[in-house]
């Protein structure tokens, strides 16, 4: 069986294409199911091979397990016409973007996104709750067999042994924190202004956290289900409107940090030109961590706007990452040894079928003889004969490929064959 990743993320595409070959959630299990369907018109047997999907704001990526004839290139030009055809992209624009890895880099990999070490900032919990519910839908939707099941598990394994036997999320600057670091270039005092959170998800809370340790001077959450605005919203002493009320009230606002699952931009480059005149040019800080983009991106060519996306973001996040090196090196040791042991799970897998054929052959070889015993007693035959001609048969039976294959071969198969054979049926020489 092949394993095999391939994907594109923030080291090899910017977020406006990301956001193009994104998946929401509710599109994963269809997505699965499509992906299925579609690596199988190239598998060898026609069977549809193990398939899952990862969808955040920094990468989409497939992992499979499967036998794709072509190799690694035909593997990841199927992938780019699959999500280039899913997604109504073209496939020559996507194609650069995409990395290939198979076998035990596939397994690395997995291991390494879901301990942090491949995320935008080092060391982030949160895509590990997001892998899990990758495979979660995955396996609703019958993605999921022995092999990616078990890569899978052994990922979340090595996350949490990773997070609790060494500092990787000791040294890590969150987006949270680089937003409120960004936001004081912008402000002298965030104490000063009203701050506007828009959704109600892990990273807005997160965000909120930062922010409401600043103290500012409101903290207003608005969310299109007005049940978890408001729960959020109680938690920082904060009120909560619904989405419907921002063109109304977004020019009140100095500090708007989006980022919600919609897959069309929810603030539009004509709302955020009249909040800028309602507020009489006065300066507003905005943050999309939206993947796709809350915020049109067009908003950022306005005077007196201060627009930033995840992957801005990205860049002050790895300016304060200097004293990580240690604990990366220290996780990495630990990831390639978890690697190597499931590798070898994977090369016992691949003998497995064999080892049935064998006992297979070997339970028709006895049965055979058991047969003719049986029939040698209810003859009348002398018990001890019966066994003595059972004990033959059955050597005689078991012995006869090896040596009608050793009798046939030459050279140095006949080496080859000479030097296995004594360890198969332990001889001695």
């Amino acid at each position: 069986m092949d394993l095999l990743a391939v994907g594109l993320n923030h080291t090899t595409a910017p977020v406006a294409l990301r956001e193009r070959v994104a998946f929401s959630a509710d599109q994963i299990g269809q997505a699965v199911a499509a992906a299925r369907a579609w690596f199988g018109r190239h598998e060898p047997d026609g069977q549809q091979g193990e398939m899952a999907l990862l969808s955040t704001c920094n990468r989409t990526e497939l992992y499979a397990a499967s036998r794709i004839r072509g190799g690694v290139d035909e593997a990841v030009d199927s992938t780019a016409h699959f999500l280039a055809d899913y997604h109504k992209l073209s496939h020559a624009e996507l194609r650069p973007h995409l990395y290939a890895l198979p076998q035990d880099n596939a397994v690395r990999h997995a291991f390494r996104v879901a301990s942090g070490l491949d995320s935008m900032v080092l060391g982030e919990p949160q895509i590990l709750g997001q892998m899990k519910d990758a495979v979660r839908l995955a396996d609703a939707a019958g993605g999921l067999g022995t092999y990616l099941h078990q890569m899978f598990q052994r990922s979340f394994a090595v996350a949490k042994e990773v997070r609790s036997t060494t500092e990787i999320g000791a040294h890590s600057v969150s987006m949270a924190a680089a937003a409120v670091r960004l936001s004081e270039r912008i402000f002298d005092s965030i104490s000063q202004q009203n701050i506007l959170f828009i959704g109600a998800g892990e990273m807005i809370e997160l965000c909120a956290t930062h922010f409401a340790a600043q103290n500012p001077r409101s903290l207003t959450v608005a969310n299109r289900t007005m049940e978890r605005g408001n729960a959020l919203a109680h938690r920082f002493n904060g009120n909560a409107i619904g989405l419907g009320d921002l063109s109304d009230r977004l020019h009140t606002f100095d500090i708007v940090i989006s980022c919600t699952a919609s897959t069309l931009p929810i603030i539009g480059l004509g709302l955020i030109e009249r909040a800028v005149k309602a507020r009489r040019h006065k300066p507003i800080f905005m943050v999309d961590l939206a993947v796709p983009r809350d915020i049109e991106p067009e908003v950022s060519r306005l005077d007196d706007v201060f627009l930033y996306t995840v992957d801005d973001l990205g860049a002050v996040v790895r300016s304060g990452q200097e004293n990580r090196q240690a604990a990366v090196a220290q996780a990495e040791a630990i990831i390639e040894t978890r690697v190597q042991s499931f590798m070898h799970w994977v090369d016992n897998r691949a003998v497995v079928p064999l080892i049935q054929d064998l006992h297979e052959s070997g339970e028709s070889l006895r049965l055979i003889e058991l047969e003719r015993a049986r029939k040698m007693l209810l003859r009348g035959d002398d018990a001890d004969a019966v066994l003595e001609a059972l004990s033959r048969g059955l050597t005689a039976k078991f012995l006869h490929g090896p040596q009608q294959a050793l009798h046939h071969a030459q050279g140095d198969e006949r080496a080859r064959l000479a030097a296995l054979l004594p360890q198969l049926f332990r001889t001695k020489r």
